[in-house]
């Protein structure tokens, strides 16, 4: 890993940059990707899918007998991992469902918000070098608790766990397609892939960026998520073998993937690049998670105060704080899509089991983006009644404040109830 010193604040923001193309010129090769699937359709899908994901398929749909015979494909000892997993990420999600509150602003004024499901989603699942049947969970039960009547999934992968994992969390149909043209595919719909309202889940940088461009045409999607990333925050307390596993484990991802360990420790800075060369050299996918080191670094700072402003000027996707007055710091953080406190919270299990979500802003995005919860598979739609007593009471006031923006009839509107009371 790269090491700098006590680096000028003139310099945070070259070091603190993401290893990611220009957007401009990812959107270049994807815009006629989504301009021929919106134009073409299934022969358009057929066509990416033998080109990129080298697939010769006529019919995308997984059928239900494939998802059926999932289960038995997999280990029992995997099946009890995964049903915990979701157990644990429905636990927490169910917490965040609110019923309404009805408030009266004044006498006779009733207002309320309603959480309404959105009706058709669409999840996309990476397909890539590694089968993440954990961001089924991720996504579906969220979805799930929020009541979503149409749950689509697009992957490239036909792992049996994520079959597993989809069946679980009520997915009600399956394509095996990746990419951008996935993403096409649900926004726009295809004759055999249904269209959707929103579309959720991580991918690589041109799946970011099909994201982003059919976003810019009405469909929603969940937030921009592209390649992975963790920044830790330590001192002296931290365990060095205890961080560089951690600072793998999302190396290990893609090799866009990106870390970053800011300390006030000289020692600690030495001990964990040494952990982070011994381990790297023991995990099956040693040459993608080089790559990634080769974009991260180790930042030395002065105090405190600077590894926590560095830390909020990243933005990162994941957290850790690996300090000993780890609470305190982290009412300090403003900036994180999830934080993990303490020397025995590994990233690692916010990624699959403890119950908080793994879907998270990235490249940034966390200055101003949450991660994926229930409130992101609905809508709030708010309601109001009025009484008689109600109108009498706040009828002036809108009066007063339509006639001095000029809007006769919503003057207009307020006053012939207000006569027809007093005319009664």
């Amino acid at each position: 890993m790269q090491i700098l010193s006590f680096p000028d604040k003139s310099a945070w923001k070259s070091i603190l940059a993401r290893p990611t193309q220009q957007m401009a010129e990812i959107e270049k090769a994807v815009l006629p990707i989504l301009e021929n699937v919106k134009s073409n359709g299934d022969k358009a899908l057929k066509e990416y899918a033998l080109k990129f994901d080298k697939l010769n398929i006529d019919d995308f749909s997984v059928p239900l007998r494939e998802i059926e015979e999932a289960e038995s494909k997999l280990s029992d000892e995997l099946k009890t991992a995964i049903q915990t997993a979701y157990n644990n990420i429905h636990t927490f999600h169910k917490a965040q469902v609110q019923p309404p509150s009805i408030v009266e602003t004044m006498n006779g004024v009733r207002c309320w918000r309603k959480s309404v499901a959105i009706q058709k989603v669409g999840f996309y699942i990476p397909g890539g070098t590694a089968p993440l049947f954990s961001t089924v969970l991720m996504l579906g039960v969220p979805a799930q608790i929020a009541g979503c009547q149409e749950i689509v999934l697009c992957s490239p992968s036909n792992h049996p766990a994520i079959y597993y994992a989809a069946k679980l969390v009520g997915v009600t149909k399956i394509f095996r397609i990746g990419g951008a043209q996935a993403v096409a595919a649900m926004a726009y719909g295809t004759e055999s892939i249904p269209q959707v309202f929103k579309i959720f889940g991580p991918g690589n940088q041109y799946v970011t960026a099909a994201k982003q461009l059919i976003s810019k045409e009405g469909v929603a999607i969940d937030m921009p998520a592209g390649p992975s990333e963790v920044a830790i925050m330590a001192d002296e307390s931290a365990v060095p073998s205890f961080i560089a596993a951690d600072l793998l484990s999302q190396a290990e991802h893609g090799i866009d993937s990106q870390t970053l360990l800011v300390t006030t420790s000289k020692k600690l800075v030495s001990a964990v690049n040494l952990a982070v060369s011994g381990q790297l050299n023991r995990l099956p996918r040693k040459e993608i998670a080089q790559k990634a080191i080769e974009n991260s670094r180790i930042v030395l700072l002065e105090s405190q105060d600077e590894c926590v402003e560095m830390i909020n000027d990243y933005a990162p996707e994941h957290l850790i704080l690996s300090v000993e007055d780890y609470e305190s710091v982290s009412e300090r953080i403003v900036n994180a899509g999830s934080v993990f406190l303490g020397n025995y919270t590994p990233e690692s299990c916010g990624d699959y089991a403890s119950g908080t979500n793994h879907t998270l802003p990235t490249n940034g995005y966390a200055r101003a983006y949450s991660g994926v919860s229930v409130d992101s598979f609905v809508k709030k739609i708010t309601y109001q009644h009025i009484s008689k007593e109600g109108i009498q009471n706040i009828g002036k006031t809108v009066e007063v404040m339509a006639e001095a923006e000029s809007l006769d009839a919503h003057k207009r509107a307020v006053s012939i109830r207000l006569e027809s009371i007093i005319n009664e």
